[in-house]
This record gives structure tokens, C-alpha cells and sequence, in this order.
């Protein structure tokens, strides 16, 4: 990876003009978001469009329409989905997600949100804007994600750890169940770095389960290699 780019199999992201660069959180979501029978799909704060590219690649049908407040982030977005395979099946719209409406109802609705709350703030408005609780709140994501999920739709998002249960009350109150949980840690030993969730507003058998990233020798495990090789050339 450069600093400019990051190149997977099958795309390549760039992300000189994101504030938030390709990351870990955002291909451990995509990697693991659950596609199955998925026709529409919502990929909100897409930022480099790397999930909604991630989501494409992994269905063969499937219509991803992005959303990212931050012009720049959309100009590179919008950029990076024209360079690849799925052009055709990703739409991005530059707007908030809370005046966003569509009378299509969808499938799955993911999320790699902001996460700084009651954080101090750096000076840079870009990345204030993509760090920051403000404008993309959790009470904002689940009470309009319920809007525009189909019936029996998912919402699914990747968050640290110390704020699951806040999400977790925060979906409840909007009807929305946790059913899937994926607990991330680098290694034995460490403490959870990341929990991967999923809800439905129909409740379901939960699921429960972790994954070590690295094993004691500091290569990566099993269990992270079979999740991520479809994009890590490395893998």
C-alpha cells in the first residue's frame, strides 16, 4: 500500500482525497457482512467505497447504493467504483443520511461509522466530519436504517468494542435485535479491539463467536486468512 492507494484482487481503492484511509474495521465488515440473498444493498458513510466495492465483489447481482456526506471522500468514491468491475451495480449519492429517502425498501443496510464520541477534536474539518459521532450518531443510523430496511432485512456494523452495549440499547429501541456477533481481537491474550454486529427487526437464533487476527508468532491466523482472501493480495 502507498499513501495514496491500496490495491486489493479484483479493485483498487484510492484514498489521497478521504480522510479516513482504507483500513482493517472497514474490509473485516465487508469481508463478513452477510450477502446471502441480498438484491439491494446500503452501504452508509461509504467514505473511499471501499465496502460497497467489497459487497459488489461478492455478489453477482446485487445494486449497492452508497452514501458519504463528505464531498471529497464522494469525488474519490465515485472515482474508485468507475475503475472497477461493478460500475454498473454501485450507485453513490453525496448527501446526509438523515434526509436520505428512497422508496426501496433493502436488504442489508451496513455501516463502519464514526466512533470518536465526546472526543477532543482536531482542527481538520474533514476528519472531524469522519471520526466524529456528530452527523452519523447511532441513534440516527438504527432510527432511519428501520426506515428503509425491507421486513426481514439486516443491518450490520462494525464497532470498538467499548460501545457494544450503547449499540446495542440503542437498535433495541428501535426494534432492531441483535442476532450475530463476531468479537475481534489481534491476538490471545489481547483485549477485544472490535465487535462485528447484526440486526434484524425479526428476532432470531444468536450467534456468538470471536476471531484472533494473529496467532502467538505474529502471522496472521487461519480464521482471518479464509475471511479475508478474496481481497488481500497477501492472502
Amino acid at each position: 500500500m502507498s499513501n495514496l492507494c491500496f490495491e486489493f484482487k479484483q479493485f483498487t481503492v484510492w484514498h489521497d482525497k478521504c480522510a479516513m484511509k482504507v483500513g482493517t474495521d472497514g474490509v473485516l465488515l465487508g469481508a463478513w457482512a452477510n450477502v446471502e440473498s441480498a438484491k439491494h444493498i446500503l452501504d452508509v458513510g461509504t467514505g473511499t467505497g471501499l465496502i460497497a466495492l467489497m459487497l459488489a465483489q461478492r455478489t453477482v447481482q446485487a445494486d449497492v447504493t452508497a452514501i458519504e456526506i463528505d464531498s471529497m471522500a464522494a469525488i474519490q468514491a465515485r472515482e474508485n467504483i468507475a475503475h472497477s468491475p461493478w460500475k454498473n451495480r454501485i450507485t453513490l449519492f453525496n448527501c446526509d443520511f438523515r434526509y436520505f429517502h428512497d422508496d426501496l425498501k433493502y436488504d442489508l443496510i451496513v455501516s463502519n461509522p464514526p466512533y470518536f464520541v465526546n472526543a477532543l477534536k482536531c482542527l481538520d474539518k474533514q476528519r472531524n466530519m469522519a471520526r466524529h459521532t456528530d452527523l452519523l450518531n447511532y441513534e440516527l443510523l438504527f432510527q432511519h436504517s428501520k426506515d428503509l430496511l425491507r421486513e426481514n432485512g439486516n443491518v450490520e456494523i462494525i464497532v470498538p468494542a467499548e460501545v457494544e452495549q450503547k449499540v446495542v440499547d440503542t437498535a433495541w429501541k428501535y426494534k432492531l435485535y441483535l442476532f450475530r456477533k463476531l468479537k475481534i481481537y489481534t491476538k490471545k491474550g489481547k483485549a477485544c479491539r472490535r465487535v462485528l454486529l447484526s440486526f434484524s427487526s425479526q428476532e432470531k437464533k444468536y450467534l456468538n463467536e470471536y476471531l484472533y487476527m494473529y496467532l502467538n508468532n505474529n502471522q496472521f491466523s487461519p480464521e482471518y486468512i479464509a475471511l479475508t482472501r478474496s481481497y488481500y493480495l497477501k492472502m
